[in-house]
């Protein structure tokens, strides 16, 4: 079984449309170095990008995983975000994403590799029952991520993803006996005279929790979707997350793959990192106008409505006259 022809490619990837399911059954098994997703969440109120109810989103996602451990490579990953929820009527949480977890482990195979959270401190007080109303619970501003890995030692390179030391600590390196004295501090850990010679390791190891404010408002992105008179996808994530785990995770020329694309910010991601992308996504509106993504910012509106338009009739557009083989092996 092949792949059906893409709505649009671009240099480094392809986006399709369709059910993940039958998509992910066309696909080699171990081709694909990370999968990264966010699946619509286990919401009480039904949303219109399709999400499932709590009671049957753990085996609805379990179906999808399933296929996923097969075509992701022996070292590859599989990055989940996750945003939470309270039990119907009640404000007390629910455990759907810690049942995805423990489910995925102990019945799928997988390795957790590590958890992560992401912190949005642009997220609007929510639920407004609990939150905004009562004032008996605190704003819901982090989702769990789950780095899920196919073998206990996964593809990863912290030094892809080092932030920038902070004043003190760049004081510290350049002058480290004037800010600290080497000894054993009461964690056990012992300092030795060689911390702070040289320049260190180029940046401060990441934690893992990710603060990253959703608030895209006047993107290219949703500049093109006003311009085609169309809405933009409702619950898109900033490009900062999936960038994040991409330089992590992958080296160039890697395959990231998204089953639930929607705006194809992922695909964006990888894109500019010089990744293979491959975007699943069931709504054509949706992944035709990801493709504003890839088109350049000086585009006259005409060209934008033309190009959305085309992009509904049919398939095979290609945004960049120069494509890179996509091999998957």
């Amino acid at each position: 079984m092949k792949l059906p022809s893409p709505l649009y490619t671009t240099q480094y990837g392809k986006a399709y449309v369709g059910d993940s399911l039958e998509l992910l059954d066309c696909l080699p098994d171990n081709s694909v170095n990370l999968v990264i997703t966010s699946p619509p969440f286990a919401l009480q109120r039904q949303k219109e990008y399709g999400n499932k109810s709590q009671e049957d989103y753990v085996d609805w996602l379990s179906v999808f995983a399933k296929k996923i451990k097969r075509v992701i490579k022996n070292d590859g990953s599989f990055v989940l975000d996750l945003g939470g929820a309270y039990e119907k009527g009640r404000p007390t949480r629910s455990l759907y994403n810690y049942k995805i977890l423990i489910k995925f482990c102990e019945e799928l195979g997988f390795f957790l590799a590590e958890e992560f959270f992401w912190f949005n401190p642009s997220k609007l007080p929510s639920p407004i029952e609990w939150v905004n109303k009562r004032k008996i619970r605190t704003k819901d501003a982090v989702n769990t991520i789950w780095w899920f890995s196919k073998s206990e030692y996964p593809k990863a390179d912290v030094k892809k993803v080092l932030t920038p030391y902070s004043e003190r600590m760049k004081q510290l390196l350049k002058n480290s006996e004037k800010f600290y004295t080497p000894k054993k501090r009461p964690s056990g850990h012992d300092i030795s005279k060689e911390f702070g010679n040289g320049n260190g390791n180029g940046g401060a190891i990441p934690p893992n929790l990710l603060q990253i404010s959703n608030s895209e408002s006047n993107s290219k992105y949703l500049r093109f979707c006003k311009i085609a008179n169309i809405q933009g996808h409702p619950a898109r994530f900033p490009r900062q997350l999936p960038e994040f785990f991409i330089k992590f995770l992958t080296d160039p020329g890697d395959v990231v793959l998204d089953i639930f694309a929607g705006s194809n910010t992922t695909g964006e991601a990888a894109e500019e990192h010089c990744r293979k992308w491959l975007a699943f996504e069931k709504e054509k509106d949706y992944l035709a106008a990801s493709s504003f993504r890839f088109l350049e910012n000086n585009k006259s509106e005409t060209v934008i409505q033309d190009f959305y338009n085309t992009m509904l009739r049919e398939k095979g557009v290609e945004i960049r006259s120069e494509q890179a083989v996509m091999i998957l092996k």
